[in-house]
């Protein structure tokens, strides 16, 4: 069987020829390609890397609506995000899901004078909120979805309650706030799947990873960055949707510099997952949303058996890959220690770390909180015109995908054909958020266990069946390793069916094994055999994959050989 990346390079070997080339498969780059190839256009996705492998694996795993937007006074961010959020709630069920934020308060009137100031234009580091300009701020939440309601509205609480519910939650409390907004478990499987829902509904475009564009004297050169091959292509449009290298790829893909000077202006986020029973346990399956000492907002919320707790907000000057830096992981750790003081938290309970650039657009603020999270696209004249995506983030990836094809819609004199307001994302149609009939129905019909059906469920929403059929086909319903879920078909089925180039692309964005803190060397070992079997891998081939994926996590998400190593020690493999 064929694979798909072997299906694109031959589809794009037959015909270099396309409507519009977007650069840069980020979730926006995505989401905009599923917009375009939905419209009728042939449309080339090229990513230099993985797809959702930069700033799209980064996020805070949130799908919100931006409720301290408000303070910045960006009512229609709000309004979008708002949204889009309960537009995901519905399309992927699977992935998205309600989560219940509880916001700590220290003082009542704190902020209020800040808070007005801000929706004014005043873009300094904002004075402590206090109860007032909180319950103002979600009382407007409230009211933005009045009419399509998918979420309760917010609900205030005295010390004493929610002291009950909360029992370790700082002393300094004087109330808290909860309200609904939305988190995400699997956003890099939500990116793959919309790729494989373009593929489905537009054979004729094509999604190509570890490739690279440049300008040619007829048009464009497409190298595949795994052979070596060279493949030429022509445009009428391109769309950057480069995120934080958007600048960069302007100048690599642009025949004259950009006059405007610099779109985007980074910072930097990084966030710790932490396996920690106490902590675990203190949030009641909540989220809390609270402020640290310098203002800077902070989250800690329940992740897939683990803590995720973040973030910081760090000016880059320059474009590169990053990772959590230990001063960084200081200051989360702090955070922490702030709201639920009598909570040890320490660096031995980090599993995983990650860090991402925001791609924001440029900016003078000196507070980087007040930096707005909207989006815009900037137009580029040339031989071929060039759309640049200027911001973004995950929760409004689709409205900003939707506003840049129609800008590019309107330069080919095309019209719109679908809105994807309401198309179900992959395994998440005919999907509940539920899904116990599902899972019933996989236990009966497959003879696994109801841990492995939710394991499936969550993972692959109603195509589950279909992972699971071919599992089942090949006789296998062996664990990877004592306590793991996936089994070797199932990793064979994700490697031959959803572009995998490298075990890196398996181990951190296929699966979930990297940031729940279960990969190990032993896993690595058993992973990378059966790509091997099913990729054609040579011996020599195999090794360095894994020596790759060592150096990965050690160098840029905080796990040593030594923590492979103690995991393998305490989870001995099941199978050869």
């Amino acid at each position: 069987m064929r694979s798909p990346r072997d299906t694109s390079l031959a589809s794009l070997s037959a015909n270099g020829s396309f409507d519009v080339v977007v650069v840069g498969g980020g979730i926006n780059g995505i989401g905009v390609y599923r917009e375009l190839a939905l419209q009728g256009l042939r449309v080339l996705l090229v990513e230099r890397g993985d797809f959702c492998s930069g700033c799209s694996a980064a996020p805070s795993r949130m799908i919100h609506g931006g409720l301290r937007y408000l303070e910045n006074g960006e009512f229609d961010l709000v309004r979008e995000s708002l949204a889009e959020r309960d537009a995901l709630l519905r399309n992927a069920p699977h992935f998205v899901r309600p989560l219940a934020t509880t916001v700590p308060v220290t003082s009542m009137f704190s902020g209020t004078l800040n808070a007005m100031m801000s929706f004014i234009g005043r873009s300094g580091k904002p004075a402590s909120r206090g109860a007032l300009p909180i319950k103002l701020g979600l009382s407007l939440y409230d009211w933005v979805t009045r009419k399509r309601r998918a979420l309760p509205r917010h609900q205030f609480r005295g010390a004493k309650a929610t002291k009950a519910i909360w029992p370790q939650l700082t002393d300094d409390l004087r109330y808290s706030a909860t309200y609904y907004d939305a988190w995400i478990s699997h956003p890099e499987r939500l990116g793959m799947e919309l790729v494989q829902d373009t593929a489905q509904a537009s054979p004729t475009s094509v999604a190509l990873n570890y490739a690279e564009l440049s300008p040619a004297a007829d048009g464009y050169q497409l190298a595949d960055l795994r052979s070596g091959e060279t493949l030429p292509v022509t445009t009428k449009v391109l769309v950057n949707a480069t995120g934080a290298w958007l600048d960069e790829t302007i100048g690599q893909l642009a025949p004259s510099p950009n006059s405007s000077g610099r779109l985007v202006s980074g910072t930097k986020g990084s966030h710790l997952i932490l396996d920690n029973a106490d902590l675990l346990q203190a949030l009641n399956g909540q989220m809390i949303y609270f402020e640290n000492d310098d203002g800077r907002i902070c989250i800690v919320f329940p992740y897939l058996g683990n803590v995720l707790a973040g973030s910081t907000d760090i000016r880059v000057e320059q474009t590169k890959r990053v990772r959590c830096e230990p001063e960084e992981r200081g200051y989360i750790l702090a955070s922490l220690r702030r709201v639920f003081p009598d909570i040890a938290v320490s660096p031995a309970q980090i599993v995983f770390s990650y860090s991402g650039i925001r791609p924001l657009p440029k900016s003078d603020h000196d507070f980087t909180g007040r930096i707005s999270r909207g989006h815009h696209t900037m137009r580029l004249a040339g031989p071929v015109p060039q759309f640049c995506m200027v911001g973004g983030k995950w929760t409004t990836f689709r409205a900003f995908a939707e506003q840049t094809a129609d800008e590019v819609l309107k330069e080919l004199g095309q019209s719109r054909k679908t809105d994807t307001r309401d198309v179900a994302i992959g395994g998440g149609a005919g999907f509940t958020s539920g899904a116990d009939d599902l899972q019933q129905e996989l236990c009966r019909d497959f003879a696994i266990t109801s841990t492995r059906a939710l394991h499936l469920t969550a993972h692959y929403g109603s195509n589950s069946r279909t992972v699971l059929a071919y599992c089942a086909a090949r006789g296998d319903d062996h664990p990877l390793a004592s306590g793991c879920l996936y089994t070797a078909a199932e990793i064979a089925f994700l490697a031959t069916r959803e572009h995998v180039v490298t075990l890196a692309d398996l181990v951190m964005r296929r699966t979930d094994l990297a940031i729940t803190g279960q990969i190990s060397t032993a896993l690595i070992t058993r992973i990378a055999a059966v790509l091997a079997a099913e990729l054609g891998w040579t011996q020599e081939h195999t090794l360095s994959e894994q020596q790759a994926l060592m150096d990965d996590l050690r160098d840029f998400h905080g796990v040593s050989l030594d923590m492979l190593q103690q995991r393998t020690d305490k989870r001995i493999p099941t199978c050869a």
